[in-house]
């Protein structure tokens, strides 16, 4: 057997956890037009960019474990400061801090990192950091 892993291709979903889905889902479709990909009262879907899925429950609806004909889904939850991040182009920084402006989203922090990478970040209305980061944080 070889000692090293398959490649993996990406991370394929992230998931938040919502105290009132409408409210959530609502932000993410208005801040960022993100095309739904579901939409029900346990969840709602968005396409990211073609490349990945940002799952956002409903908190609490997923704790127990889903069982139906086509298999089981092991029960989840997120609680606490939650992070994740969006990539954008960095010529498209200064327009990306108008938008927070104008949707009222306050930026608290900003991070300029050594590689030459720019991160905004705020908060979602449960409480999630997002980080809008620019190339140049990571390889």
């Amino acid at each position: 057997m070889p000692d090293h892993a398959p490649p993996v291709e990406g991370v394929l979903e992230t998931s938040l956890y919502a105290q009132s889905l409408g409210e959530t889902a609502a932000f993410y479709r208005g801040l960022f037009g993100f095309k739904t990909l579901v939409d029900s009262p346990r969840l709602v879907a968005f396409d990211i960019a073609g490349r990945s899925v940002l799952l956002v429950f409903q908190a609490g609806a997923t704790e127990g474990d889903t069982i139906d004909p086509r298999g089981t889904i092991p029960g989840h939850d997120g609680r606490g400061r939650l992070h994740f991040a969006f990539a954008i182009a960095m010529a498209d920084l200064d327009v990306w801090r108008g938008r927070l402006s104008e949707h009222g989203v306050a930026i608290v922090g900003e991070y300029r990192w050594p590689r030459g990478g720019v991160s905004l970040y705020f908060h979602d209305p449960d409480g999630a950091v997002v980080e809008l980061a620019t190339p140049g944080l990571w390889w």
